[in-house]
């Protein structure tokens, strides 16, 4: 069965997407049966791919709302080994249509149960949000991969996060734990960069992880081409922190 990581946080511009679609690529290229799951109505993982969002009939969308199969949603990547099911903005309507649903929380978890099998890591994209979809990806997921921002108001979401996480393992998903922080955007010239590395590293210790995501403009300039990172650049420092980081998390047995 595969690994379930949720990339969540729920401030916005911390590099969620960015890590989700890198990561998933990074796993791809070390052979492992990776599936990329976009539930963020901006589609952006999707786009960051080389995946059309406007052309996909069927959309993740389809699939939580039982309409469509896991399997039928599925699309192929130009990598390797890495499949998405894909999103668009009519999943902002899937909010508001599950809120009656009968266990609306466990919509996600039953669709990846349809093909988990056939995969050794499935990524889930949270939307920048603590919403319905985000609690979905909680539920579904068996860990959680915090990407924050190396900058002053890093820690102010934080424990608005943890607080969510916890209440999801009491109610929801008891197994579920924090994979990881993963700090991202860091700039070895600014002294910022290291003080706030510092502070995370002093509070959460080992729930840190040693690869460090750098400030790198291959990083932002390889989704306008819809490419991951190691496609478009593979020498860069993004994509080599993004493929040490894939060799944490496999090394680790995550």
């Amino acid at each position: 069965m595969a690994q379930i990581i949720a990339v969540a946080n729920q401030k916005g511009g911390v590099g969620k997407t960015t890590t989700a679609v890198n990561l998933a690529a990074s796993l791809a290229a070390a052979e492992k049966r990776t599936l990329l799951v976009d539930m963020d109505p901006q589609a952006n993982a999707c786009s960051g791919v080389g995946i059309d969002k406007c052309s996909q009939e069927l959309t993740v969308y389809h699939a939580l709302l039982g309409d469509a199969s896991a399997q039928e949603v599925r699309v192929r990547s130009n990598l390797e080994h890495l499949d998405i099911l894909p999103s668009n903005t009519d999943l902002i309507g899937a909010e508001i249509e599950l809120v009656s649903a009968f266990a609306r929380e466990g919509k996600l978890r039953e669709v990846l149960g349809q093909i988990s099998a056939e995969y050794d890591y499935i990524i889930i994209d949270c939307p920048p949000s603590l919403g319905l979809l985000t609690v979905n990806a909680l539920t579904a997921a068996d860990s959680v991969l915090i990407p924050l921002q190396c900058e002053f108001y890093a820690m102010e979401g934080l424990s608005q996060l943890m607080k969510t996480i916890r209440l999801i393992q009491k109610q929801l998903n008891p197994e579920l734990k924090v994979l990881g922080i993963l700090l991202t955007m860091f700039d070895g010239r600014n002294n910022l960069s290291h003080q706030v590395s510092e502070e995370i590293r002093t509070h959460f210790g080992d729930q840190v992880f040693t690869s460090v995501i750098p400030r790198n403009v291959r990083l932002s300039e390889a989704p306008s081409h819809g490419l991951p990172v190691l496609l478009y650049d593979i020498a860069s420092r993004g994509a080599q922190a993004y493929l040490e980081l894939a060799k944490e998390i496999i090394e680790a047995g995550h």
